[in-house]
């Protein structure tokens, strides 16, 4: 079972949806219990919707992302294709994320 500093350092992993589905369960269950914790989620919670609402009337330099794409060549994804913005992401390779999960047990 996750305690406070556990479920602290996971928030932003809990929010980015990368944590394995036993694990989200675990933090749920601390969220539930904890009043402290819940303070801190909803914190991060409401700061990450204020940043991506106000970052999406920011426009990129395109300088910027050239050096983005300079730096992280194929793993950066320009999602203006997607017509939502320009959003630039990067991508990180299944086998990554597979490994990342497996460290947390």
């Amino acid at each position: 079972m996750a305690d406070c500093q556990e479920t602290l350092n996971e928030l932003n992993r809990y929010l980015d949806e990368e944590l394995s589905a036993d694990r989200v369960e675990e933090i749920l269950d601390h969220l539930k219990k904890c009043t402290d914790c819940q303070e801190a989620f909803e914190f991060h919670a409401v700061l990450r919707v204020t940043i991506r609402t106000k970052a999406q009337r920011d426009e990129i330099p395109e300088d910027f992302i050239e050096r983005l794409r300079g730096c992280f060549g194929d793993d950066i994804i320009d999602d203006d294709r997607a017509g939502d913005g320009g959003v630039i992401t990067l991508e990180r390779p299944d086998d990554e994320d597979e490994n990342q999960d497996d460290e947390d047990l």
